[in-house]
Formats: C-alpha cells, sequence, structure tokens
C-alpha cells in the first residue's frame, strides 16, 4: 500500500529524503562528538606525565676522558659513587687526552679528566677551563715480549727508545714498537722520551720503517696490537694491569722520571653553560679529590691485581715540572675564569 503512494507523489518522496537526510546528518555529528571525546580525554593523561619527566629527571653532566681511565673501569667503580650522592646522571665518553681537550673546548663536555699536564696548563691558560685538580698519578712503562729481542730490559727510557730506534730501522728480528699515534696523553709523554733521547719525533722517527707502528687506538686496544705482533710499546701501568691476563706482554722498563703519569680534573667553562651545570661540575671535582673518594682510589685494583692502579694524592705527591701537579686540597669554586675568552683583559 505504502508503496503504491510513494511514486505518483513528489510531495511524500520529498519529505522522505529530507527524513532520511537529517537522520545521516545526526549520525555523521554523533560520530564525530564522539570521536572528539575520546581524543580529548587522552590529553590530560599524556602531557602532565610527559612534563613531570622533563621536570623530575636527574640533570645530565658531561665528562670527557682519556682511554685509560676508562678501560681500567675507575670511572665505572666512581661513577656509581657519585649519581648516589647527587641527584644526576654521568655521561662519560673516552678518547685520547688531546681529542678530549677538543671535545671540551667545543663545548661537548662539562668535565674534563686526562693526564696531558702540558696541554691542561695550556687548556686553563686559555679560559676554557676553571678549577684544576690533581686527584692521582702512577707510571708508565716500556713493555715488550719476554725474550726481550732488542736488550733494553731496565735502562733509561730515553737509552731504550735509542736501542729501539738503532735496531728497529737496520732491521733487528723480533723488534718493533707501536705508538699509540693519536695525539693522546699518552703519545706525548712517548714524543718527549724520544726528544730527550735527542731525535726529532716527526722527520726522524714517524715513517722510519716497518718497525715503528702508529695503531691510531685506544690504550687497551694499543697494549692487544703489540701483543698480537711482538711487539714493543709504551703503556700507562693502570691499564697495562687490567689487561695484562690477555697479553703476551711483560715490563721491560718501569724507571725514569719521564715516566710519571699524573692525572687531573677540571670543570669546563664556556659562555653558554648554565651556572647550575657549572656548579655541578665542581661537585664532581670535590668528590674526586674528597679523602672518602682518595681512599676509594688508593684501594681500587688491590683485590684482583695485588696493587692500585693509581696513586692517589693522600698518598703521594708526585715530584713534577712545575705546573704540573696541580692543587688538590682546596675545593672547586669558581664558576667562571679570572680572565674571560676575547674580553681582551
Amino acid at each position: 500500500m505504502n508503496s503504491d503512494l510513494t511514486y505518483p507523489y513528489p510531495g511524500v518522496i520529498m519529505r522522505r529524503d529530507v527524513y532520511v537526510g537529517l537522520i545521516s546528518t545526526m549520525f555523521v555529528m554523533l560520530f564525530l562528538a564522539a570521536c572528539f571525546a575520546g581524543c580529548t580525554s587522552q590529553a590530560p593523561a599524556t602531557t602532565p606525565a610527559t612534563a613531570a619527566v622533563t621536570q623530575t629527571g636527574p640533570q645530565e653532566i658531561v665528562i670527557a676522558t682519556t682511554t685509560s681511565l676508562y678501560d681500567t673501569k675507575l670511572l665505572d667503580y666512581l661513577q656509581q659513587k657519585f649519581e648516589a650522592k647527587y641527584n644526576v646522571k654521568l655521561k662519560i665518553t673516552s678518547q685520547g687526552s688531546g681529542k678530549a681537550i677538543e671535545l671540551a673546548k667545543n663545548g661537548d663536555a662539562d668535565v674534563l679528566l686526562v693526564h696531558s699536564p702540558a696541554a691542561e696548563l695550556t687548556f686553563m691558560k686559555d679560559g676554557y677551563g676553571l678549577n684544576r685538580r690533581t686527584f692521582a698519578s702512577n707510571y708508565f712503562m716500556i713493555v715488550g715480549p719476554e725474550a726481550d729481542p732488542a736488550g733494553i730490559r731496565d735502562m733509561s727510557p730515553e737509552d731504550a727508545f735509542k736501542t729501539l730506534f738503532e735496531k728497529g730501522t737496520s732491521k733487528t728480528a723480533g723488534v718493533a714498537f707501536v705508538s699509540r699515534g693519536d695525539a693522546s696523553g699518552t703519545h706525548t709523554v712517548e714524543k718527549n722520551i724520544w726528544k730527550n733521547a735527542k731525535y726529532n719525533y716527526t722527520t726522524q722517527v714517524q715513517k722510519s720503517g716497518d718497525w715503528y707502528i702508529e695503531a691510531g687506538k685506544g690504550m687497551g686496544e694499543t697494549l692487544q696490537m703489540a701483543s698480537e705482533k711482538s711487539a714493543y710499546t709504551l703503556t700507562d701501568e693502570g691499564t697495562y694491569l687490567a689487561y695484562k691476563q690477555d697479553l703476551k706482554l711483560v715490563p721491560v722498563v718501569s724507571k725514569g722520571p719521564s715516566l710519571l703519569n699524573i692525572y687531573s680534573v677540571m670543570t669546563v667553562y664556556n659562555t653558554k653553560q648554565p651556572a647550575d651545570k657549572i656548579k655541578m661540575a665542581n661537585n664532581f671535582v670535590n668528590f674526586l679529590i674528597d679523602p672518602a673518594t682518595q681512599a676509594d682510589i688508593g684501594a681500587f685494583g688491590v683485590d684482583k691485581y695485588g696493587k692500585a692502579l693509581f696513586i692517589p694524592m693522600t698518598v703521594e705527591v708526585p715530584t713534577a715540572t712545575e705546573g704540573w701537579v696541580g692543587n688538590h686540597t682546596a675545593p672547586a669554586k669558581d664558576i667562571a675564569p679570572a680572565v674571560v675568552r676575547g674580553s681582551g683583559i
């Protein structure tokens, strides 16, 4: 009956179209309203949570350090203690001292912790650092094959290098030397020994033959390379002890003033650095020279290696070139250098 009346009467068709259109429109509006309500109901749950993480997360301090402090695991050991004391997260990046210093100069670190005294003094003089404090020392040594094919055992470092050069360049069997070759603190010490032995490192030693190998690697990897090649190398005592069980190398020269190894820490300064970041970096400097931490440093490695890997300043203050040993007792307080770079003062 209804279907018979639908088509002959346009008015009825018109009203049904309007009705259906209204119903469709209402369904669309209800669907959109539901979607909008669903979206807006999620916002209060996520926004405050994100803001809370940003506000309550620990402050991050970046430490640029030398490979020897990283390879020995000393910093891993101390990191836990420092982070437990302060609401801060340490981010540690290790490379040769030269590269670590460049990283700090570029403003990509908050703390510099290295063993290259001459370069550190220049860094401080140029206004890049604050509160330099020496916190530990140990000694470098020349290690090599047990058979000692160069015959340098117990010589002075300078005489040992002379002998290595003479026998290496004359192609004596089994004589090779692996250098860090990476502008690190260890590499700087090596170049100083060559200088003291009356050799020009650049013109005489480098590229002097296959006997002299530049690794371009950290201390641990350099030791492993020297062991694989049955070669000699210069290493800090701490890293050698940490890797000793995996090496076919023994100490052959371990005495001489030029083998002294001094570790210092300083706060990095730049004009963009917030004062609170500088103060937290100062806290790390003070943490290293604190008597309790000094005792920890003096005990580190004794249980595993039979001796400490580092000598704290509370045990021995080494005699060295003037200025190389920094203050090791006064608290770090400065938040800006006396002379700011570019000030013309």
